[in-house]
């Protein structure tokens, strides 16, 4: 699997609640920093909790957009090809998630491989609000399919 395929199946996975497929995905190093919050998870036992026990049943996610660099291949002065390495190994995952209180937020997953795993993972967090009225005249108000 390309990195793309690995970070997409990845998210999808993630979207869907797909504890075990999420697991197989990440790297034995793994760890997700939530830095908001000042919390760092360190095993995928302790995510699995987290995401059993999650208040009012947990959360939908809806993915938004997905971006990073592709593999990237060179071919040497022998005539081999070789992949450069580090390249594309640092994704990002834009998404909307709704919470058991109904309420949208905007979510960033930044996701770091190894190895063709998820080895570190950070996210953040940001609620939806309205666009404030001083700025209305220099700006152009996305429809709720853009958001």
């Amino acid at each position: 699997m390309t990195n793309e395929e690995i970070v997409r199946r990845y998210c999808e996975a993630q979207s869907r609640r797909d504890i075990a497929t999420s697991e197989a995905l990440r790297h034995p190093g793994w760890t997700c920093e939530w830095p908001q919050s000042g919390e760092r998870v360190t095993s995928s036992a302790a995510m699995r909790a987290i995401a059993e026990q999650y208040p009012g049943g947990g959360w939908r996610a809806r993915e938004r957009r997905l971006t990073g660099s592709h593999d990237e291949f060179v071919l040497t002065p022998a005539g081999t090809i070789a992949r450069i390495a580090g390249a594309g190994g640092v994704w990002t995952a834009e998404w909307v998630d709704r919470y058991p209180d109904g309420r949208d937020w905007y979510v960033i997953d930044v996701l770091e491989l190894l190895d063709g795993r998820v080895l570190r993972e950070t996210t953040y967090w940001a609620p939806v609000f309205e666009a404030p009225a001083w700025r209305r005249e220099w700006v152009e108000l996305m429809d709720d399919g853009e958001r």
